[in-house]
Protein backbone atom coordinates (compact mmCIF):
# COMPACT_ATOMS: atom_id res chain seq x y z
CA UNK A 1 0.00 0.00 0.00
CA UNK A 2 3.02 2.74 0.82
CA UNK A 3 4.83 1.32 -1.42
CA UNK A 4 2.34 1.72 -4.33
CA UNK A 5 2.26 5.76 -4.15
CA UNK A 6 0.17 6.58 -7.04
CA UNK A 7 -2.95 5.04 -5.40
CA UNK A 8 -3.11 7.97 -2.75
CA UNK A 9 -4.45 10.02 -5.78
CA UNK A 10 -7.28 7.42 -6.25
CA UNK A 11 -9.06 5.07 -3.92
CA UNK A 12 -8.23 1.62 -3.33
CA UNK A 13 -8.69 0.00 0.36
CA UNK A 14 -6.52 -1.98 2.05
CA UNK A 15 -6.14 -5.32 2.10
CA UNK A 16 -7.00 -6.88 5.20
CA UNK A 17 -7.21 -10.65 6.98
CA UNK A 18 -10.73 -11.36 7.41
CA UNK A 19 -11.39 -11.00 11.33
CA UNK A 20 -15.03 -12.20 12.97
CA UNK A 21 -16.51 -10.55 15.52
CA UNK A 22 -19.54 -12.50 16.13
CA UNK A 23 -21.42 -12.45 13.22
CA UNK A 24 -19.97 -9.34 11.90
CA UNK A 25 -17.16 -10.21 9.51
CA UNK A 26 -14.03 -7.53 9.43
CA UNK A 27 -11.52 -6.82 6.42
CA UNK A 28 -11.29 -9.23 3.51
CA UNK A 29 -13.96 -8.00 1.15
CA UNK A 30 -16.50 -6.98 4.33
CA UNK A 31 -17.93 -3.32 4.08
CA UNK A 32 -16.47 -0.78 6.65
CA UNK A 33 -18.80 -2.08 10.23
CA UNK A 34 -20.23 0.65 12.30
CA UNK A 35 -20.08 0.67 16.11
CA UNK A 36 -20.58 2.82 19.04
CA UNK A 37 -20.01 2.76 22.65
CA UNK A 38 -22.94 2.45 25.46
CA UNK A 39 -23.40 5.54 27.48
CA UNK A 40 -25.10 3.40 30.53
CA UNK A 41 -24.12 1.97 33.09
CA UNK A 42 -23.17 -1.46 32.52
CA UNK A 43 -24.71 -2.81 35.82
CA UNK A 44 -28.03 -1.23 34.58
CA UNK A 45 -29.25 -4.65 32.74
CA UNK A 46 -32.67 -3.07 31.59
CA UNK A 47 -30.80 0.49 30.37
CA UNK A 48 -27.89 -1.18 28.74
CA UNK A 49 -30.54 -3.98 26.76
CA UNK A 50 -32.83 -0.59 25.46
CA UNK A 51 -30.06 1.48 24.15
CA UNK A 52 -28.36 -1.86 22.94
CA UNK A 53 -31.84 -2.52 21.15
CA UNK A 54 -31.90 1.41 20.25
CA UNK A 55 -28.37 1.60 18.24
CA UNK A 56 -28.70 -1.62 16.58
CA UNK A 57 -31.90 0.25 15.48
CA UNK A 58 -30.20 3.21 13.93
CA UNK A 59 -27.36 0.95 12.00
CA UNK A 60 -25.22 -0.32 14.44
CA UNK A 61 -23.45 -3.25 13.76
CA UNK A 62 -21.44 -3.84 16.73
CA UNK A 63 -21.28 -2.27 20.49
CA UNK A 64 -18.80 -1.68 23.12
CA UNK A 65 -19.99 -1.30 26.71
CA UNK A 66 -17.14 -0.82 29.45
CA UNK A 67 -15.99 -3.53 32.02
CA UNK A 68 -14.29 -1.76 34.34
CA UNK A 69 -14.32 -4.22 37.50
CA UNK A 70 -14.95 -7.86 37.20
CA UNK A 71 -18.76 -7.38 38.83
CA UNK A 72 -19.48 -4.71 35.34
CA UNK A 73 -17.64 -8.06 33.08
CA UNK A 74 -19.44 -10.50 34.84
CA UNK A 75 -23.02 -8.21 34.28
CA UNK A 76 -22.16 -8.56 30.27
CA UNK A 77 -23.70 -12.31 30.37
CA UNK A 78 -27.19 -11.04 31.55
CA UNK A 79 -26.72 -8.25 29.02
CA UNK A 80 -25.61 -11.00 26.48
CA UNK A 81 -28.71 -13.25 27.37
CA UNK A 82 -31.00 -10.53 27.31
CA UNK A 83 -30.36 -9.58 24.01
CA UNK A 84 -30.18 -13.12 22.74
CA UNK A 85 -33.55 -13.61 24.51
CA UNK A 86 -34.77 -10.13 22.72
CA UNK A 87 -34.07 -11.78 19.21
CA UNK A 88 -30.39 -9.25 19.40
CA UNK A 89 -27.31 -11.06 17.95
CA UNK A 90 -25.24 -8.04 17.36
CA UNK A 91 -21.76 -8.62 18.28
CA UNK A 92 -20.67 -7.22 21.79
CA UNK A 93 -17.14 -6.11 22.36
CA UNK A 94 -15.97 -5.54 26.46
CA UNK A 95 -13.89 -2.53 26.80
CA UNK A 96 -10.96 -2.97 29.37
CA UNK A 97 -8.97 -0.86 31.05
CA UNK A 98 -6.15 -1.52 34.09
CA UNK A 99 -7.66 -5.02 34.95
CA UNK A 100 -6.73 -7.91 33.17
CA UNK A 101 -9.04 -9.73 35.86
CA UNK A 102 -12.03 -8.04 33.98
CA UNK A 103 -11.22 -8.97 30.81
CA UNK A 104 -10.98 -12.79 31.89
CA UNK A 105 -14.57 -12.46 33.31
CA UNK A 106 -15.59 -10.31 29.91
CA UNK A 107 -14.39 -12.43 27.84
CA UNK A 108 -16.62 -15.49 29.04
CA UNK A 109 -19.73 -13.53 27.14
CA UNK A 110 -18.88 -11.08 24.98
CA UNK A 111 -17.76 -11.54 20.98
CA UNK A 112 -15.02 -9.24 21.78
CA UNK A 113 -12.80 -8.04 24.44
CA UNK A 114 -10.88 -4.56 23.66
CA UNK A 115 -7.34 -3.85 25.54
CA UNK A 116 -5.25 -0.96 26.06
CA UNK A 117 -1.74 -1.18 25.99
CA UNK A 118 -0.80 1.20 28.01
CA UNK A 119 -2.69 0.33 30.99
CA UNK A 120 -3.10 -3.56 30.60
CA UNK A 121 -0.29 -4.35 32.57
CA UNK A 122 1.05 -1.24 32.37
CA UNK A 123 0.57 2.15 34.27
CA UNK A 124 1.04 5.55 33.47
CA UNK A 125 2.42 7.54 35.91
CA UNK A 126 3.83 10.11 34.46
CA UNK A 127 7.19 8.74 35.80
CA UNK A 128 10.70 9.34 33.99
CA UNK A 129 13.44 6.46 34.21
CA UNK A 130 15.69 4.80 31.45
CA UNK A 131 15.75 1.00 30.61
CA UNK A 132 18.81 -1.35 30.16
CA UNK A 133 18.08 -3.95 27.25
CA UNK A 134 18.01 -6.46 29.63
CA UNK A 135 15.14 -4.44 31.77
CA UNK A 136 13.23 -3.73 28.62
CA UNK A 137 13.18 -7.35 27.81
CA UNK A 138 12.20 -8.18 31.06
CA UNK A 139 9.35 -5.47 30.94
CA UNK A 140 7.99 -7.99 27.76
CA UNK A 141 8.17 -11.41 29.36
CA UNK A 142 5.97 -9.44 32.34
CA UNK A 143 3.32 -8.53 29.70
CA UNK A 144 3.64 -11.99 28.23
CA UNK A 145 2.64 -13.58 30.99
CA UNK A 146 -0.13 -11.38 32.02
CA UNK A 147 -1.63 -10.89 28.92
CA UNK A 148 -1.26 -14.41 27.72
CA UNK A 149 -4.09 -15.90 29.73
CA UNK A 150 -6.82 -13.52 27.99
CA UNK A 151 -5.06 -14.82 24.41
CA UNK A 152 -5.73 -18.52 25.35
CA UNK A 153 -9.33 -17.71 26.57
CA UNK A 154 -9.93 -15.93 23.48
CA UNK A 155 -8.63 -18.60 21.11
CA UNK A 156 -10.91 -21.42 23.03
CA UNK A 157 -14.07 -19.41 22.83
CA UNK A 158 -13.02 -18.24 19.19
CA UNK A 159 -13.90 -14.54 20.04
CA UNK A 160 -11.72 -11.50 18.86
CA UNK A 161 -9.52 -8.99 20.49
CA UNK A 162 -8.70 -5.43 19.77
CA UNK A 163 -5.15 -4.16 20.26
CA UNK A 164 -6.23 -0.64 20.70
CA UNK A 165 -3.65 1.89 21.85
CA UNK A 166 -4.19 5.38 22.87
CA UNK A 167 -2.23 8.43 22.85
CA UNK A 168 -3.44 9.97 25.96
CA UNK A 169 -2.77 6.46 27.71
CA UNK A 170 0.62 4.85 26.71
CA UNK A 171 2.53 3.49 29.42
CA UNK A 172 5.35 5.70 31.08
CA UNK A 173 8.18 2.60 29.50
CA UNK A 174 6.74 3.55 25.96
CA UNK A 175 7.08 6.92 27.07
CA UNK A 176 10.46 6.54 28.11
CA UNK A 177 11.74 4.72 25.36
CA UNK A 178 9.59 6.20 22.34
CA UNK A 179 8.11 9.33 23.41
CA UNK A 180 5.06 10.50 23.44
CA UNK A 181 4.80 10.26 19.18
CA UNK A 182 2.96 8.42 16.76
CA UNK A 183 6.15 5.78 16.95
CA UNK A 184 5.15 4.87 20.34
CA UNK A 185 1.84 4.48 19.94
CA UNK A 186 3.09 1.91 16.85
CA UNK A 187 5.40 -0.04 19.07
CA UNK A 188 3.14 -0.43 22.06
CA UNK A 189 0.04 -2.25 20.03
CA UNK A 190 2.86 -4.59 18.25
CA UNK A 191 4.16 -5.59 21.94
CA UNK A 192 0.98 -7.13 22.34
CA UNK A 193 0.54 -8.17 18.55
CA UNK A 194 4.21 -10.14 18.89
CA UNK A 195 2.10 -11.88 22.22
CA UNK A 196 -0.57 -13.15 19.66
CA UNK A 197 1.72 -14.24 17.17
CA UNK A 198 4.00 -16.34 18.80
CA UNK A 199 1.34 -18.52 20.31
CA UNK A 200 -0.81 -18.99 16.88
CA UNK A 201 -3.84 -16.47 18.00
CA UNK A 202 -4.84 -14.09 14.85
CA UNK A 203 -8.48 -12.83 15.51
CA UNK A 204 -7.28 -9.54 16.78
CA UNK A 205 -7.62 -6.08 15.14
CA UNK A 206 -5.48 -2.71 15.46
CA UNK A 207 -6.36 0.67 16.71
CA UNK A 208 -4.54 4.14 16.86
CA UNK A 209 -6.60 6.70 18.55
CA UNK A 210 -5.80 10.00 19.29
CA UNK A 211 -7.85 13.14 19.82
CA UNK A 212 -5.60 15.35 17.73
CA UNK A 213 -6.22 14.48 13.82
CA UNK A 214 -2.44 14.86 12.60
CA UNK A 215 -1.23 12.05 15.40
CA UNK A 216 -3.96 10.17 14.83
CA UNK A 217 -3.89 10.13 11.42
CA UNK A 218 0.46 9.82 11.52
CA UNK A 219 -0.23 7.01 14.10
CA UNK A 220 -1.90 5.11 11.87
CA UNK A 221 0.15 5.50 8.83
CA UNK A 222 2.53 4.53 10.55
CA UNK A 223 1.24 1.32 11.78
CA UNK A 224 -0.04 -0.03 8.37
CA UNK A 225 3.81 1.07 6.81
CA UNK A 226 5.30 -0.73 9.86
CA UNK A 227 2.70 -3.84 9.29
CA UNK A 228 3.61 -3.91 5.11
CA UNK A 229 7.31 -4.18 5.72
CA UNK A 230 6.86 -7.28 8.52
CA UNK A 231 5.33 -8.81 6.36
CA UNK A 232 2.39 -10.08 4.17
CA UNK A 233 0.70 -12.00 6.91
CA UNK A 234 0.72 -8.51 9.45
CA UNK A 235 -2.57 -7.77 7.57
CA UNK A 236 -4.69 -7.40 10.43
CA UNK A 237 -8.10 -5.29 10.75
CA UNK A 238 -7.98 -1.60 11.72
CA UNK A 239 -10.53 -0.06 13.95
CA UNK A 240 -10.50 3.73 12.62
CA UNK A 241 -11.65 6.36 15.29
CA UNK A 242 -10.93 10.01 16.73
CA UNK A 243 -11.22 9.67 20.50
CA UNK A 244 -12.21 12.79 22.30
CA UNK A 245 -13.69 14.50 19.57
CA UNK A 246 -16.53 16.48 21.35
CA UNK A 247 -20.19 17.30 20.51
CA UNK A 248 -21.82 19.16 17.74
CA UNK A 249 -20.13 20.64 14.68
CA UNK A 250 -16.82 20.81 16.08
CA UNK A 251 -17.06 16.93 16.43
CA UNK A 252 -18.21 16.23 13.26
CA UNK A 253 -15.70 18.24 11.69
CA UNK A 254 -12.61 15.96 14.00
CA UNK A 255 -14.14 12.99 12.99
CA UNK A 256 -14.50 14.10 9.21
CA UNK A 257 -11.15 15.09 8.90
CA UNK A 258 -9.65 12.05 11.27
CA UNK A 259 -11.51 9.25 10.27
CA UNK A 260 -11.87 10.39 6.59
CA UNK A 261 -8.61 11.04 5.90
CA UNK A 262 -7.71 7.09 6.66
CA UNK A 263 -10.55 5.74 5.05
CA UNK A 264 -9.76 7.92 2.08
CA UNK A 265 -6.51 6.10 2.21
CA UNK A 266 -8.12 3.21 1.95
CA UNK A 267 -7.52 2.13 5.63
CA UNK A 268 -9.84 0.70 8.15
CA UNK A 269 -12.47 -1.96 8.21
CA UNK A 270 -14.27 -0.63 11.19
CA UNK A 271 -15.31 2.68 12.39
CA UNK A 272 -17.08 4.18 15.34
CA UNK A 273 -17.56 8.38 15.39
CA UNK A 274 -16.95 9.63 19.28
CA UNK A 275 -19.54 12.35 20.11
CA UNK A 276 -20.03 13.97 23.39
CA UNK A 277 -23.83 13.02 23.03
CA UNK A 278 -26.08 10.58 23.05
CA UNK A 279 -24.74 7.42 21.32
CA UNK A 280 -27.71 6.68 18.60
CA UNK A 281 -26.39 10.11 17.32
CA UNK A 282 -23.20 8.99 16.47
CA UNK A 283 -24.64 6.38 13.88
CA UNK A 284 -25.63 8.43 11.18
CA UNK A 285 -22.43 10.98 10.89
CA UNK A 286 -20.89 7.43 10.59
CA UNK A 287 -22.90 6.27 7.75
CA UNK A 288 -22.60 9.97 6.08
CA UNK A 289 -19.05 9.54 5.97
CA UNK A 290 -19.00 6.47 4.34
CA UNK A 291 -21.57 7.30 1.69
CA UNK A 292 -19.00 10.05 1.32
CA UNK A 293 -16.08 7.91 1.06
CA UNK A 294 -18.13 5.64 -1.17
CA UNK A 295 -18.81 8.71 -4.13
CA UNK A 296 -14.57 9.16 -4.07
CA UNK A 297 -14.45 5.35 -4.55
CA UNK A 298 -16.89 5.59 -7.54
CA UNK A 299 -15.07 8.67 -8.77
CA UNK A 300 -13.09 8.96 -11.95
CA UNK A 301 -9.27 9.11 -10.98
CA UNK A 302 -6.72 11.82 -12.24
CA UNK A 303 -3.97 10.28 -14.07
CA UNK A 304 -0.43 11.02 -12.97
CA UNK A 305 1.80 8.86 -15.21
CA UNK A 306 5.10 9.12 -13.67
CA UNK A 307 4.07 11.17 -10.69
CA UNK A 308 2.80 9.89 -7.95
CA UNK A 309 2.15 11.42 -3.88
CA UNK A 310 2.97 9.36 -0.71
CA UNK A 311 0.76 10.81 2.24
CA UNK A 312 3.43 12.12 5.03
CA UNK A 313 3.93 10.29 8.39
CA UNK A 314 3.76 13.27 10.15
CA UNK A 315 2.62 17.03 9.47
CA UNK A 316 4.86 19.07 7.38
CA UNK A 317 3.47 21.92 5.84
CA UNK A 318 4.46 22.28 1.89
CA UNK A 319 7.12 25.05 1.46
CA UNK A 320 5.86 27.62 -0.72
CA UNK A 321 6.76 31.15 -1.61
CA UNK A 322 4.41 34.56 -0.02
CA UNK A 323 2.32 36.05 -2.44
CA UNK A 324 0.55 39.39 -2.00
CA UNK A 325 -3.03 39.54 -3.73
CA UNK A 326 -4.39 42.28 -1.04
CA UNK A 327 -3.07 39.89 1.76
CA UNK A 328 0.30 37.58 2.10
CA UNK A 329 -0.96 33.85 1.04
CA UNK A 330 1.71 31.28 1.43
CA UNK A 331 5.16 31.00 3.05
CA UNK A 332 4.77 30.77 7.12
CA UNK A 333 1.57 33.18 6.70
CA UNK A 334 -1.53 31.42 8.44
CA UNK A 335 -3.65 29.24 5.53
CA UNK A 336 -5.86 32.10 4.78
CA UNK A 337 -9.77 31.87 3.84
CA UNK A 338 -11.33 33.20 1.13
CA UNK A 339 -15.10 33.40 -0.01
CA UNK A 340 -16.94 33.37 -3.31
CA UNK A 341 -16.67 37.07 -4.57
CA UNK A 342 -20.59 37.04 -4.55
CA UNK A 343 -19.79 36.92 -0.35
CA UNK A 344 -16.96 39.04 0.05
CA UNK A 345 -18.55 42.61 0.42
CA UNK A 346 -21.41 41.14 2.23
CA UNK A 347 -19.20 38.87 4.81
CA UNK A 348 -17.18 42.60 4.90
CA UNK A 349 -19.43 44.37 6.11
CA UNK A 350 -21.91 41.38 8.12
CA UNK A 351 -18.93 39.54 9.88
CA UNK A 352 -20.13 36.32 11.57
CA UNK A 353 -17.70 37.60 14.32
CA UNK A 354 -14.69 38.93 14.91
CA UNK A 355 -12.61 36.63 14.61
CA UNK A 356 -14.29 35.06 11.37
CA UNK A 357 -12.56 37.14 8.59
CA UNK A 358 -13.71 37.31 4.74
CA UNK A 359 -9.58 37.31 3.96
CA UNK A 360 -10.06 37.65 0.34
CA UNK A 361 -12.09 37.14 -2.52
CA UNK A 362 -11.71 34.49 -4.81
CA UNK A 363 -11.31 35.86 -8.51
CA UNK A 364 -10.54 33.01 -11.26
CA UNK A 365 -8.59 36.23 -12.81
CA UNK A 366 -6.13 36.81 -10.07
CA UNK A 367 -5.29 32.94 -9.60
CA UNK A 368 -4.08 30.54 -11.95
CA UNK A 369 -6.68 27.82 -12.82
CA UNK A 370 -4.92 24.74 -13.92
CA UNK A 371 -6.93 21.77 -15.99
CA UNK A 372 -5.45 18.88 -14.34
CA UNK A 373 -5.86 17.04 -17.24
CA UNK A 374 -2.81 19.28 -18.98
CA UNK A 375 0.16 18.06 -16.98
CA UNK A 376 2.38 19.66 -19.66
CA UNK A 377 0.85 23.47 -18.92
CA UNK A 378 1.67 22.42 -15.19
CA UNK A 379 5.34 20.80 -15.61
CA UNK A 380 5.64 24.26 -17.73
CA UNK A 381 5.14 26.47 -14.65
CA UNK A 382 8.34 25.31 -13.23
CA UNK A 383 11.12 27.92 -14.74
CA UNK A 384 8.20 30.53 -14.04
CA UNK A 385 8.00 33.01 -10.50
CA UNK A 386 5.25 31.62 -8.44
CA UNK A 387 1.53 32.74 -8.31
CA UNK A 388 -1.19 31.44 -6.33
CA UNK A 389 -2.84 28.21 -8.25
CA UNK A 390 -5.88 26.28 -8.11
CA UNK A 391 -7.98 23.76 -9.97
CA UNK A 392 -10.35 24.58 -12.60
CA UNK A 393 -14.22 24.00 -11.61
CA UNK A 394 -15.72 21.60 -13.61
CA UNK A 395 -12.67 18.76 -12.86
CA UNK A 396 -14.04 15.58 -12.46
CA UNK A 397 -11.88 14.43 -9.83
CA UNK A 398 -12.32 14.14 -6.13
CA UNK A 399 -10.39 17.57 -4.50
CA UNK A 400 -8.97 15.27 -2.10
CA UNK A 401 -7.54 13.18 -4.81
CA UNK A 402 -7.00 16.10 -7.60
CA UNK A 403 -5.24 18.57 -5.36
CA UNK A 404 -3.30 15.70 -4.22
CA UNK A 405 -1.90 15.03 -7.59
CA UNK A 406 -1.75 18.99 -8.35
CA UNK A 407 0.52 18.84 -5.16
CA UNK A 408 3.04 15.94 -7.02
CA UNK A 409 3.06 17.78 -10.10
CA UNK A 410 3.60 21.26 -9.07
CA UNK A 411 6.62 23.47 -8.33
CA UNK A 412 6.63 23.32 -4.55
CA UNK A 413 7.32 27.33 -4.44
CA UNK A 414 3.50 27.50 -5.78
CA UNK A 415 1.01 28.55 -3.19
CA UNK A 416 -2.39 26.77 -3.30
CA UNK A 417 -6.06 27.40 -3.08
CA UNK A 418 -8.07 24.60 -2.06
CA UNK A 419 -11.63 23.84 -2.94
CA UNK A 420 -13.93 21.90 -1.39
CA UNK A 421 -16.05 21.13 -4.62
CA UNK A 422 -15.64 21.71 -8.08
CA UNK A 423 -19.33 22.07 -8.14
CA UNK A 424 -20.65 24.89 -6.15
CA UNK A 425 -24.07 24.66 -4.96
CA UNK A 426 -25.15 28.27 -6.22
CA UNK A 427 -28.67 28.04 -6.71
CA UNK A 428 -29.85 24.70 -6.38
CA UNK A 429 -30.99 23.64 -2.76
CA UNK A 430 -29.20 23.35 0.56
CA UNK A 431 -29.44 19.25 0.59
CA UNK A 432 -28.08 17.71 3.61
CA UNK A 433 -25.85 20.11 5.19
CA UNK A 434 -24.49 17.52 7.76
CA UNK A 435 -22.98 15.13 4.84
CA UNK A 436 -21.78 18.39 3.03
CA UNK A 437 -20.19 19.41 6.14
CA UNK A 438 -18.32 15.69 6.67
CA UNK A 439 -17.57 16.06 2.74
CA UNK A 440 -15.88 19.88 3.18
CA UNK A 441 -14.40 18.48 6.34
CA UNK A 442 -13.19 15.55 4.46
CA UNK A 443 -11.58 16.68 1.60
CA UNK A 444 -10.22 20.26 3.15
CA UNK A 445 -8.75 18.74 6.31
CA UNK A 446 -7.16 16.16 4.95
CA UNK A 447 -5.14 18.11 2.58
CA UNK A 448 -4.26 20.78 5.33
CA UNK A 449 -3.12 17.38 7.56
CA UNK A 450 -0.99 16.36 4.62
CA UNK A 451 0.66 19.96 4.53
CA UNK A 452 -1.00 20.73 1.50
CA UNK A 453 -2.56 24.34 0.82
CA UNK A 454 -2.37 28.12 1.66
CA UNK A 455 -5.77 29.26 1.35
CA UNK A 456 -8.96 27.29 1.49
CA UNK A 457 -12.41 28.15 -0.30
CA UNK A 458 -15.78 26.28 0.97
CA UNK A 459 -18.72 26.51 -0.87
CA UNK A 460 -20.92 22.92 -1.03
CA UNK A 461 -22.96 25.34 1.94
CA UNK A 462 -24.75 28.58 0.13
CA UNK A 463 -25.06 30.60 3.26
CA UNK A 464 -22.28 32.91 3.43
CA UNK A 465 -21.78 33.51 6.90
CA UNK A 466 -22.17 29.39 7.44
CA UNK A 467 -19.96 28.25 5.18
CA UNK A 468 -16.97 31.13 6.87
CA UNK A 469 -17.55 30.12 10.49
CA UNK A 470 -17.03 26.56 8.88
CA UNK A 471 -14.14 27.39 7.01
CA UNK A 472 -11.98 28.24 10.41
CA UNK A 473 -13.21 25.43 12.37
CA UNK A 474 -11.98 22.64 10.06
CA UNK A 475 -8.60 25.10 10.27
CA UNK A 476 -8.65 24.78 13.64
CA UNK A 477 -9.71 20.70 13.75
CA UNK A 478 -6.98 20.65 11.20
CA UNK A 479 -4.24 22.16 12.99
CA UNK A 480 -3.54 25.04 11.23
CA UNK A 481 -5.12 28.49 13.11
CA UNK A 482 -6.96 28.91 16.40
CA UNK A 483 -10.16 31.23 16.56
CA UNK A 484 -11.62 29.94 19.15
CA UNK A 485 -11.33 27.89 22.51
CA UNK A 486 -10.83 24.15 21.87
CA UNK A 487 -12.43 21.28 23.66
CA UNK A 488 -11.68 18.18 24.05
CA UNK A 489 -13.76 16.06 25.12
CA UNK A 490 -14.41 11.98 25.73
CA UNK A 491 -17.71 10.61 24.47
CA UNK A 492 -19.93 9.31 27.94
CA UNK A 493 -19.64 5.68 28.97
CA UNK A 494 -20.17 3.46 31.67
CA UNK A 495 -17.07 4.96 33.46
CA UNK A 496 -18.22 8.13 33.09
CA UNK A 497 -18.66 9.91 36.64
CA UNK A 498 -21.01 13.01 35.79
CA UNK A 499 -23.06 14.24 33.38
CA UNK A 500 -20.11 14.63 30.07
CA UNK A 501 -23.47 16.57 28.06
CA UNK A 502 -24.28 19.10 30.21
CA UNK A 503 -21.08 19.53 31.94
CA UNK A 504 -19.91 20.22 28.66
CA UNK A 505 -22.44 22.68 27.74
CA UNK A 506 -21.51 24.75 31.17
CA UNK A 507 -17.88 24.65 30.37
CA UNK A 508 -18.75 25.95 27.02
CA UNK A 509 -21.47 28.73 28.25
CA UNK A 510 -18.58 29.64 30.60
CA UNK A 511 -15.27 29.77 28.66
CA UNK A 512 -16.77 29.87 24.91
CA UNK A 513 -15.13 33.25 24.94
CA UNK A 514 -11.28 32.29 25.56
CA UNK A 515 -9.77 32.55 22.20
CA UNK A 516 -6.96 30.18 22.26
CA UNK A 517 -7.58 28.12 25.41
CA UNK A 518 -7.82 24.24 25.13
CA UNK A 519 -10.05 22.97 28.27
CA UNK A 520 -10.03 18.58 28.36
CA UNK A 521 -13.51 17.49 29.89
CA UNK A 522 -12.58 13.74 30.83
CA UNK A 523 -15.58 12.17 32.61
CA UNK A 524 -12.90 9.57 34.19
CA UNK A 525 -9.15 8.97 34.23
CA UNK A 526 -8.68 6.32 31.89
CA UNK A 527 -7.65 8.20 29.34
CA UNK A 528 -7.94 12.14 30.76
CA UNK A 529 -4.30 12.86 32.02
CA UNK A 530 -3.01 11.53 28.80
CA UNK A 531 -5.05 13.69 26.62
CA UNK A 532 -4.94 16.90 28.16
CA UNK A 533 -0.97 16.72 27.83
CA UNK A 534 -1.23 19.66 25.16
CA UNK A 535 -4.26 20.99 26.86
CA UNK A 536 -4.31 23.82 29.12
CA UNK A 537 -6.73 22.83 31.55
CA UNK A 538 -8.15 19.87 32.45
CA UNK A 539 -11.54 19.08 34.22
CA UNK A 540 -11.59 15.17 35.19
CA UNK A 541 -14.01 12.72 37.08
CA UNK A 542 -12.20 11.41 39.88
CA UNK A 543 -14.96 9.81 42.06
CA UNK A 544 -18.59 9.99 41.85
CA UNK A 545 -19.88 13.52 42.30
CA UNK A 546 -16.15 14.62 42.63
CA UNK A 547 -13.76 16.77 39.75
CA UNK A 548 -10.48 16.82 39.72
CA UNK A 549 -8.40 20.04 38.24
CA UNK A 550 -5.15 20.22 35.68
CA UNK A 551 -2.51 22.54 34.63
CA UNK A 552 -1.72 20.61 31.48
CA UNK A 553 -1.14 17.29 32.76
CA UNK A 554 -0.16 18.07 36.61
CA UNK A 555 -3.17 18.17 38.85
CA UNK A 556 -3.72 20.77 41.10
CA UNK A 557 -7.09 20.19 42.88
CA UNK A 558 -8.83 17.25 43.94
CA UNK A 559 -12.14 16.18 44.56
CA UNK A 560 -14.11 19.59 43.48
CA UNK A 561 -17.84 18.78 44.33
CA UNK A 562 -19.22 18.59 41.12
CA UNK A 563 -21.74 21.67 41.76
CA UNK A 564 -19.09 23.65 42.33
CA UNK A 565 -16.20 22.60 40.21
CA UNK A 566 -16.99 24.68 36.65
CA UNK A 567 -16.27 27.71 39.06
CA UNK A 568 -13.42 26.42 40.49
CA UNK A 569 -12.42 25.57 36.57
CA UNK A 570 -12.78 29.53 35.77
CA UNK A 571 -10.84 30.83 39.31
CA UNK A 572 -7.97 28.17 38.15
CA UNK A 573 -7.79 30.14 34.45
CA UNK A 574 -7.86 33.54 36.00
CA UNK A 575 -5.48 32.26 38.65
CA UNK A 576 -3.08 30.90 35.67
CA UNK A 577 -3.77 34.17 34.14
CA UNK A 578 -5.28 33.11 30.91
CA UNK A 579 -8.61 34.49 31.44
CA UNK A 580 -10.18 37.50 29.81
CA UNK A 581 -13.85 38.41 30.08
CA UNK A 582 -16.34 38.20 27.65
CA UNK A 583 -16.93 41.54 25.45
CA UNK A 584 -20.57 40.84 25.49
Amino acid sequence: MFTDKTHFCSYKRRQAREVAVGKVKLGGDNPVAIQSMLTSDTMDTTACLKETLELVESGCQIVRITAPTVKDASNLEFIRRGLNDRGCDVPLVADIHFKPEAAMEAARWVEKVRINPGNFADRKKFIIRSYTDEEYNQELQRIEQAFLPLVELCRKRKIALRIGTNHGSLSDRIMNRFGDTPQGMVESALEYAAVCRKHGFHDFVFSMKASNPRIMIAAYRKLIQTLERLGEDWNYPVHVGVTEAGDGEDGRIKSAIGIGSLLADGIGDTIRVSLTEKSVYEIPVAAKLLSVVDELAQAPSPRLNSFSFSPPLEYNRRPTAKIDLGITIGGDEPVRVAVPSSHYEYLKSHPPGKDFIAEFPYDPSAIVELDLDDIDSILALRDKPARLVTIKDGCPYPPLYAFRALASLLDPSWPILLKDTFFPLRDQGLGDREKNLIASSLHLGSLLCDGIGDAILLRRDPDPSYSLVLSYAILQAAGNRTVKTEYVACPSCGRTLFDLQTTTARIKKATGHLKGIKIAVMGCIVNGPGEMADADFGYVGGAPGKVNLYVGKKPVRFNIPEAEAVDALIDLIKKEGKWVDSAS
